[in-house]
């Protein structure tokens, strides 16, 4: 799966062409590290890729009814020197991991950061994801950290593939936006945390008291987050240099982990930036 220079009118029609199949087959985890590709779906996650990381995008299939109505993304597929490829609808729904992909399907390269990039740059905010299983919450996290302007969010231990279909379509778009880190060891970001300077603080449900701790938070600062049902293990929490909990003023058992990363990470940025404007 090549980039094209050139436009065509036109349509691959067959679902089961190996063309449509090896796109298809992007859903699966080992097509992806086999080919180091991976699979955008709908109009949103195709025009934030290429927006932001045009470089990456091999191929953009679209039936001629969804690019009528993304022209922009047509647009922007042509400044890229990228071939709009015309499908019809049946070829979308055999591509897609969704029933309804919304009539545009886009491949791109996968392109991790390294954790030596990630702190060479004095980074103030960082997400730590341990033993993240859930492609959900892994996407909403990554959004998250978009959203509070992280520096980066470093996926450790057997964290969900961060280009899962489900986890690119939970991030809507931030997976473009900021540094991913993958395949590294909880023990090495640590050290290299501490090295530069930044705390690690493990979000635990006994740790001590968040309200009590938040001063902590205006300097630069690495959440590490674990596993939506087990937490993270004591050789993780050990590792950090304090855990803190939310505190629950209701009736509820516990909160979903996505929204306890974003309250974390939200806080966070809210310290950061009060401390600066003094």
């Amino acid at each position: 799966m090549h980039a094209s220079r050139l436009y065509t009118d036109r349509v691959l029609e067959n679902p089961r062409s190996p063309r449509v199949r090896a796109v298809a087959k992007l859903t699966k985890r080992s097509a992806r590290q086999e080919t180091g590709l991976f699979l955008l779906e709908g109009p949103q996650a195709a025009r934030e890729a290429l927006l932001y990381r045009a470089d990456t995008v091999v191929e953009i299939f679209a039936t001629p009814t969804a690019i009528e109505r993304h022209t922009d993304l047509r647009d922007l597929a042509r400044d890229a020197g990228l071939e709009v490829i015309f499908t019809t609808e049946a070829v979308l729904d055999a591509m897609a991991d969704t029933v309804t992909p919304q009539g545009i399907v886009a491949v791109a390269r996968q392109t991790p950061a390294s954790i030596r990039d990630v702190f060479s740059g004095s980074p103030r905010l960082i997400a730590i994801c341990e033993e993240v299983r859930d492609p959900g919450n892994l996407g909403t996290i990554i959004r998250a950290a978009d959203a509070t302007g992280a520096d980066a969010v470093i996926l450790t231990g057997r964290t969900v593939d961060p280009y899962n279909p489900k986890v690119v379509r939970a991030t809507t778009g931030s997976l473009f936006h900021l540094p991913i880190v993958v395949g590294v060891e909880l023990a090495a970001v640590v050290e290299r945390a501490r090295a530069g300077g930044i705390r690690v603080v493990a979000a635990d449900v006994a740790g001590d008291d968040f309200l009590a701790s938040r001063a902590l938070l205006a300097e630069p600062t690495a959440w590490l987050f674990g596993n939506e049902a087990r937490g993270l293990e004591q050789e993780a929490i050990a590792l950090a240099d304090v855990s803190l909990r939310l505190p629950i003023y209701g009736s509820a058992e516990s909160l979903n982990l996505a929204t306890a990363a974003s309250v974390c990470l939200y806080e966070t940025a809210f310290a950061q930036r009060s401390e600066r404007s003094i």
